[in-house]
């Protein structure tokens, strides 16, 4: 069984919510964040939630923070430009220009491979729902989105759909995710149900892929937040599927 998350698994989001991020920091404190800030800032593993990394940003800038549902509504008037709630076709935020990492039928072959799937992602429901349901066109998929469960590193949302998926108590799960936080979530999950096979898949987020030494860098601490493989992109799960096994921890 594979689950995902979805920011920079199955979509990128280095246009999107990314800038979203850069773009509500600077609303309120006139300077833009760069992409190595805040990488910086994910690799801690502690501010996977957007909202909580741009007011994070904010403090380390010592500037007055803004109330928590203000900075919201201004991160949305950007990511979703429109009512999250309402009709995407009306949206005319950054969430239009997010590119697919993967095609509807890498879930095919996922499941004549004979493999469950789903989703546990921090990105807010319509989010989530608009890229599986209307882009990549899947029916009802198995999703634990934000306000779901808590906030990853914790295991709640992990494990949750994990029991529902699961065929076998013995089933391995495999997590792919792309932050420290997503591998901390597996090792809390393995802390928990220490007696179900859990494996840390990790990939390097989209908008390092053309810079080799930063993207080194990058995998290397997921290896050291204790991912078990890194794969070059989420495609090549489906070469790397039959030949995965679950280490022994």
């Amino acid at each position: 069984m594979v689950l995902f998350d979805i920011d920079g698994v199955i979509r990128d989001v280095s246009g999107s919510y990314r800038r979203a991020l850069v773009e509500t920091v600077h609303h309120y404190s006139h300077w833009r964040p760069d992409a190595a800030c805040v990488d910086a800032l994910k690799g801690e593993g502690r501010w996977n939630n957007d909202w909580d990394a741009s007011l994070e940003l904010l403090r380390r800038q010592g500037v007055a923070l803004p109330e928590r549902d203000a900075l919201v509504a201004v991160f949305s008037s950007f990511y979703f430009g429109g009512d999250p709630d309402g009709e995407p076709s009306q949206w005319q935020g950054f969430i239009g220009s997010e590119p697919l990492l993967v095609e509807p039928h890498f879930f095919a072959q996922l499941s004549a491979k004979g493999c469950r799937w789903g989703f546990v992602s921090g990105a807010e429901p319509p989010s989530a729902r608009y890229v599986l349901q209307q882009r990549l066109k899947l029916q009802q998929p198995p999703l634990i989105a934000m306000g779901d469960a808590p906030d990853k590193p914790d295991p709640t949302g992990l494990i949750r759909l994990s029991d529902q998926l699961r065929p076998t108590p013995e089933t391995p799960v495999l997590y792919l995710g792309d932050t420290v936080a997503d591998v901390q979530t597996v090792i809390q999950a393995r802390q928990q149900r220490p007696e179900q096979p859990w494996l840390s898949l990790a990939v390097a987020p989209p908008h390092l892929h053309g810079q080799t030494q930063a993207r080194q860098a990058y995998e290397q601490q997921l290896l050291q937040a204790g991912a078990d493989h890194i794969l070059g992109s989420t495609p090549e799960l489906l070469f790397f599927i039959d030949q995965l096994t679950i280490p022994q921890h």
